[in-house]
Protein backbone atom coordinates (compact mmCIF):
# COMPACT_ATOMS: atom_id res chain seq x y z
CA UNK A 1 0.00 0.00 0.00
CA UNK A 2 1.13 3.54 -0.80
CA UNK A 3 0.84 5.67 2.34
CA UNK A 4 -0.17 9.24 1.50
CA UNK A 5 0.01 11.73 4.37
CA UNK A 6 -2.82 14.27 3.99
CA UNK A 7 -2.21 17.48 5.97
CA UNK A 8 -5.14 19.88 6.33
CA UNK A 9 -6.77 21.67 9.26
CA UNK A 10 -10.21 21.31 7.67
CA UNK A 11 -11.87 17.96 8.55
CA UNK A 12 -14.10 18.20 5.50
CA UNK A 13 -11.18 18.77 3.12
CA UNK A 14 -9.21 15.94 4.73
CA UNK A 15 -12.12 13.54 4.20
CA UNK A 16 -12.54 14.68 0.59
CA UNK A 17 -8.86 14.15 -0.24
CA UNK A 18 -8.79 10.82 1.57
CA UNK A 19 -11.89 9.51 -0.18
CA UNK A 20 -10.47 10.41 -3.58
CA UNK A 21 -7.24 8.56 -2.78
CA UNK A 22 -9.07 5.49 -1.47
CA UNK A 23 -10.88 5.13 -4.79
CA UNK A 24 -7.56 4.21 -6.40
CA UNK A 25 -6.46 0.71 -5.39
CA UNK A 26 -3.26 0.56 -3.38
CA UNK A 27 -3.46 4.03 -1.79
CA UNK A 28 -3.83 4.44 1.97
CA UNK A 29 -4.35 7.97 3.32
CA UNK A 30 -3.18 8.95 6.80
CA UNK A 31 -3.96 12.33 8.30
CA UNK A 32 -2.50 15.31 10.17
CA UNK A 33 -4.14 18.63 11.08
CA UNK A 34 -1.08 20.87 10.65
CA UNK A 35 2.65 20.87 9.89
CA UNK A 36 3.75 20.07 13.43
CA UNK A 37 1.54 17.00 13.60
CA UNK A 38 2.66 16.02 10.10
CA UNK A 39 6.33 15.98 11.10
CA UNK A 40 5.49 13.85 14.13
CA UNK A 41 3.63 11.42 11.88
CA UNK A 42 6.55 11.26 9.45
CA UNK A 43 8.94 10.55 12.32
CA UNK A 44 6.81 7.63 13.51
CA UNK A 45 6.14 6.09 10.09
CA UNK A 46 7.50 7.46 6.85
CA UNK A 47 4.86 7.93 4.12
CA UNK A 48 5.74 7.75 0.44
CA UNK A 49 4.32 11.18 -0.32
CA UNK A 50 2.82 14.19 1.49
CA UNK A 51 -0.26 16.10 0.34
CA UNK A 52 -0.60 19.38 2.22
CA UNK A 53 -2.81 22.43 2.49
CA UNK A 54 -0.99 25.76 2.63
CA UNK A 55 -2.92 27.82 5.16
CA UNK A 56 -2.88 26.06 8.55
CA UNK A 57 -2.27 27.04 12.20
CA UNK A 58 0.94 26.30 14.16
CA UNK A 59 2.97 25.39 11.05
CA UNK A 60 1.66 26.24 7.60
CA UNK A 61 2.31 24.43 4.33
CA UNK A 62 5.28 26.58 3.32
CA UNK A 63 7.03 25.91 6.64
CA UNK A 64 6.22 22.22 6.30
CA UNK A 65 7.75 22.07 2.81
CA UNK A 66 10.93 23.69 4.10
CA UNK A 67 11.12 21.32 7.09
CA UNK A 68 10.60 18.22 4.94
CA UNK A 69 13.18 19.33 2.41
CA UNK A 70 15.65 19.89 5.25
CA UNK A 71 14.95 16.69 7.22
CA UNK A 72 13.64 14.29 4.54
CA UNK A 73 14.96 15.53 1.18
CA UNK A 74 13.66 12.54 -0.81
CA UNK A 75 10.07 12.73 0.49
CA UNK A 76 7.96 14.48 -2.19
CA UNK A 77 5.34 17.07 -1.25
CA UNK A 78 2.28 18.09 -3.27
CA UNK A 79 0.45 21.30 -2.44
CA UNK A 80 -3.32 21.75 -2.30
CA UNK A 81 -3.91 25.36 -3.28
CA UNK A 82 -6.99 27.46 -2.56
CA UNK A 83 -7.91 30.84 -3.96
CA UNK A 84 -5.79 33.49 -2.26
CA UNK A 85 -2.81 31.20 -1.57
CA UNK A 86 -1.16 31.52 -4.99
CA UNK A 87 1.82 33.58 -3.79
CA UNK A 88 2.58 31.13 -0.95
CA UNK A 89 2.25 28.23 -3.38
CA UNK A 90 4.85 29.73 -5.71
CA UNK A 91 7.22 30.18 -2.76
CA UNK A 92 6.65 26.57 -1.68
CA UNK A 93 7.35 25.27 -5.18
CA UNK A 94 10.57 27.24 -5.30
CA UNK A 95 11.57 25.85 -1.91
CA UNK A 96 11.09 22.21 -2.71
CA UNK A 97 7.46 21.15 -3.32
CA UNK A 98 7.11 18.72 -6.22
CA UNK A 99 3.73 19.78 -7.63
CA UNK A 100 0.35 21.26 -6.77
CA UNK A 101 -3.37 20.71 -7.26
CA UNK A 102 -6.00 23.44 -7.00
CA UNK A 103 -8.58 22.47 -4.38
CA UNK A 104 -11.39 23.20 -6.82
CA UNK A 105 -9.90 20.54 -9.17
CA UNK A 106 -9.16 17.81 -6.62
CA UNK A 107 -11.68 15.34 -8.03
CA UNK A 108 -10.26 15.59 -11.55
CA UNK A 109 -6.53 15.96 -10.86
CA UNK A 110 -5.53 14.74 -7.39
CA UNK A 111 -4.96 11.01 -7.98
CA UNK A 112 -3.14 11.47 -11.31
CA UNK A 113 -0.88 14.13 -9.80
CA UNK A 114 -0.01 11.89 -6.85
CA UNK A 115 0.75 8.94 -9.16
CA UNK A 116 2.90 11.03 -11.51
CA UNK A 117 4.99 12.49 -8.68
CA UNK A 118 5.37 9.06 -7.06
CA UNK A 119 6.67 7.58 -10.32
CA UNK A 120 9.40 10.22 -10.55
CA UNK A 121 10.25 10.01 -6.83
CA UNK A 122 10.63 6.24 -6.93
CA UNK A 123 13.07 6.46 -9.83
CA UNK A 124 15.05 9.10 -7.94
CA UNK A 125 15.14 6.98 -4.76
CA UNK A 126 16.34 3.93 -6.71
CA UNK A 127 19.05 6.01 -8.31
CA UNK A 128 20.12 7.33 -4.91
CA UNK A 129 20.27 3.78 -3.55
CA UNK A 130 22.43 2.77 -6.49
CA UNK A 131 24.67 5.81 -6.12
CA UNK A 132 25.24 4.91 -2.47
CA UNK A 133 27.06 1.83 -3.83
CA UNK A 134 29.24 3.89 -6.17
CA UNK A 135 32.86 3.95 -4.97
CA UNK A 136 34.74 5.52 -7.89
CA UNK A 137 34.24 7.08 -11.30
CA UNK A 138 36.81 7.77 -13.99
CA UNK A 139 36.33 9.65 -17.26
CA UNK A 140 38.76 10.27 -20.13
CA UNK A 141 38.36 13.11 -22.61
CA UNK A 142 40.24 14.40 -25.63
CA UNK A 143 39.48 18.01 -26.60
CA UNK A 144 40.44 20.08 -29.60
CA UNK A 145 41.38 23.73 -29.12
CA UNK A 146 37.86 25.12 -28.98
CA UNK A 147 37.43 26.88 -25.63
CA UNK A 148 33.66 26.86 -26.18
CA UNK A 149 33.63 23.13 -25.38
CA UNK A 150 35.11 23.62 -21.93
CA UNK A 151 31.85 24.45 -20.07
CA UNK A 152 30.22 21.13 -21.05
CA UNK A 153 33.15 19.12 -19.70
CA UNK A 154 33.22 21.18 -16.52
CA UNK A 155 29.48 20.59 -16.08
CA UNK A 156 30.03 16.83 -16.36
CA UNK A 157 32.63 17.02 -13.60
CA UNK A 158 30.28 18.99 -11.36
CA UNK A 159 27.64 16.28 -11.76
CA UNK A 160 30.15 13.57 -10.87
CA UNK A 161 31.16 15.47 -7.74
CA UNK A 162 27.51 15.68 -6.76
CA UNK A 163 27.02 11.94 -7.22
CA UNK A 164 30.05 11.13 -5.06
CA UNK A 165 29.03 13.75 -2.44
CA UNK A 166 32.60 14.92 -2.08
CA UNK A 167 31.70 18.54 -1.37
CA UNK A 168 28.88 21.03 -1.11
CA UNK A 169 27.71 23.42 -3.82
CA UNK A 170 30.47 25.92 -3.02
CA UNK A 171 33.10 23.21 -3.37
CA UNK A 172 31.69 22.09 -6.72
CA UNK A 173 31.84 25.63 -8.03
CA UNK A 174 35.43 26.02 -6.86
CA UNK A 175 36.50 22.77 -8.53
CA UNK A 176 34.69 23.84 -11.70
CA UNK A 177 36.52 27.17 -11.75
CA UNK A 178 39.90 25.51 -11.17
CA UNK A 179 39.32 22.92 -13.90
CA UNK A 180 38.17 25.56 -16.35
CA UNK A 181 41.31 27.59 -15.76
CA UNK A 182 43.51 24.53 -16.26
CA UNK A 183 41.74 23.63 -19.50
CA UNK A 184 41.97 27.14 -20.92
CA UNK A 185 45.65 27.30 -19.99
CA UNK A 186 46.28 23.96 -21.72
CA UNK A 187 44.55 25.11 -24.90
CA UNK A 188 45.79 28.69 -25.12
CA UNK A 189 49.24 28.60 -23.53
CA UNK A 190 50.02 24.92 -24.13
CA UNK A 191 48.71 23.84 -27.51
CA UNK A 192 48.48 27.26 -29.18
CA UNK A 193 51.65 28.61 -27.51
CA UNK A 194 50.19 32.06 -26.95
CA UNK A 195 52.21 33.78 -24.26
CA UNK A 196 50.55 35.05 -21.11
CA UNK A 197 52.78 38.14 -21.33
CA UNK A 198 50.84 39.20 -24.42
CA UNK A 199 47.64 39.04 -22.37
CA UNK A 200 49.13 41.50 -19.88
CA UNK A 201 50.38 43.88 -22.55
CA UNK A 202 47.93 43.65 -25.50
CA UNK A 203 44.69 41.82 -24.73
CA UNK A 204 43.21 42.39 -28.21
CA UNK A 205 46.33 41.06 -29.92
CA UNK A 206 46.24 38.08 -27.56
CA UNK A 207 42.70 37.15 -28.62
CA UNK A 208 43.50 37.60 -32.31
CA UNK A 209 46.54 35.33 -32.10
CA UNK A 210 44.52 32.63 -30.33
CA UNK A 211 41.96 32.59 -33.14
CA UNK A 212 44.59 32.57 -35.87
CA UNK A 213 46.59 29.71 -34.41
CA UNK A 214 43.49 27.55 -33.99
CA UNK A 215 43.52 27.27 -37.80
CA UNK A 216 47.29 27.00 -38.30
CA UNK A 217 49.56 23.96 -38.30
CA UNK A 218 50.97 22.50 -36.07
CA UNK A 219 48.76 24.12 -33.41
CA UNK A 220 45.39 23.05 -34.84
CA UNK A 221 46.24 19.34 -34.66
CA UNK A 222 47.13 19.31 -30.98
CA UNK A 223 44.73 17.94 -28.39
CA UNK A 224 44.12 18.31 -24.65
CA UNK A 225 43.78 15.04 -22.73
CA UNK A 226 41.76 15.12 -19.51
CA UNK A 227 41.41 12.38 -16.91
CA UNK A 228 38.87 12.93 -14.14
CA UNK A 229 38.67 10.46 -11.26
CA UNK A 230 36.45 10.73 -8.19
CA UNK A 231 36.41 8.38 -5.22
CA UNK A 232 34.72 8.63 -1.83
CA UNK A 233 37.77 10.41 -0.41
CA UNK A 234 39.13 12.66 -3.16
CA UNK A 235 38.86 13.88 -6.73
CA UNK A 236 41.84 13.97 -9.08
CA UNK A 237 42.00 15.84 -12.37
CA UNK A 238 44.86 15.54 -14.83
CA UNK A 239 45.04 17.96 -17.79
CA UNK A 240 47.75 17.41 -20.40
CA UNK A 241 48.40 19.36 -23.60
CA UNK A 242 50.59 18.50 -26.60
CA UNK A 243 52.58 21.70 -26.64
CA UNK A 244 56.33 22.04 -25.97
CA UNK A 245 55.79 22.63 -22.26
CA UNK A 246 57.75 24.90 -19.94
CA UNK A 247 59.94 24.75 -16.86
CA UNK A 248 57.53 24.74 -13.89
CA UNK A 249 60.33 26.01 -11.66
CA UNK A 250 60.17 29.33 -13.49
CA UNK A 251 56.50 29.92 -12.73
CA UNK A 252 55.93 33.21 -10.88
CA UNK A 253 54.25 32.89 -7.52
CA UNK A 254 50.60 33.81 -8.24
CA UNK A 255 49.98 34.59 -4.57
CA UNK A 256 52.74 37.21 -4.55
CA UNK A 257 51.02 40.58 -4.07
CA UNK A 258 53.00 41.95 -6.98
CA UNK A 259 51.36 39.41 -9.30
CA UNK A 260 47.79 39.44 -8.06
CA UNK A 261 46.56 42.13 -10.45
CA UNK A 262 48.11 40.55 -13.55
CA UNK A 263 45.60 38.74 -15.81
CA UNK A 264 48.19 36.10 -16.66
CA UNK A 265 48.48 34.88 -13.07
CA UNK A 266 44.80 34.76 -12.20
CA UNK A 267 44.16 31.20 -13.40
CA UNK A 268 46.98 29.57 -11.47
CA UNK A 269 46.15 31.60 -8.38
CA UNK A 270 42.57 30.27 -8.46
CA UNK A 271 43.73 26.70 -9.06
CA UNK A 272 46.14 26.75 -6.15
CA UNK A 273 43.58 28.40 -3.88
CA UNK A 274 40.73 26.02 -4.63
CA UNK A 275 42.54 22.69 -4.94
CA UNK A 276 44.29 20.86 -2.10
CA UNK A 277 47.22 19.63 -4.21
CA UNK A 278 48.62 21.02 -7.48
CA UNK A 279 51.59 19.53 -9.34
CA UNK A 280 53.10 19.95 -12.81
CA UNK A 281 55.15 17.27 -14.57
CA UNK A 282 58.79 17.95 -15.41
CA UNK A 283 58.02 18.85 -19.02
CA UNK A 284 55.43 21.39 -17.91
CA UNK A 285 52.65 20.19 -20.23
CA UNK A 286 50.61 18.43 -17.55
CA UNK A 287 48.93 19.62 -14.36
CA UNK A 288 47.54 17.30 -11.70
CA UNK A 289 44.97 18.74 -9.28
CA UNK A 290 43.56 16.99 -6.21
CA UNK A 291 40.62 17.97 -4.02
CA UNK A 292 40.15 16.09 -0.76
CA UNK A 293 36.68 15.21 0.53
CA UNK A 294 34.95 18.24 2.06
CA UNK A 295 31.62 16.62 3.01
CA UNK A 296 31.61 15.29 6.61
CA UNK A 297 29.39 12.29 5.86
CA UNK A 298 30.83 11.31 2.49
CA UNK A 299 34.18 9.70 3.24
CA UNK A 300 34.96 6.14 2.20
CA UNK A 301 36.94 3.43 3.95
CA UNK A 302 40.34 4.42 5.40
CA UNK A 303 43.13 3.73 2.99
CA UNK A 304 40.86 3.72 -0.06
CA UNK A 305 42.81 4.50 -3.19
CA UNK A 306 42.33 8.13 -4.18
CA UNK A 307 44.35 8.45 -7.27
Amino acid sequence: MVRVLVVDDSPMDRRLSGSLLKKRAGMEPVYAENGVEALETIARSMPEIVLTDLQMPEMDGLELVEAIRREHPYLPVILMTAHGSEEIAVQALRRGAASYVAKRNLAAELVNTVENVLAVARLDRREQQLLSCLTATESHFELDNDVAKVPALVGHVEQSLGRMRLCDETGRIQVAVALREALVNAIVHGNLEVSSKLLDEQPSAFSALVERRRAESPYRDRRVVVVARETRTEATYVVRDEGPGFDPRNLPDPTDLANLDKPSGRGLMLIRTFMDEVRHNDKGNEIRMVMKCRSPGAGGEPGEDGG
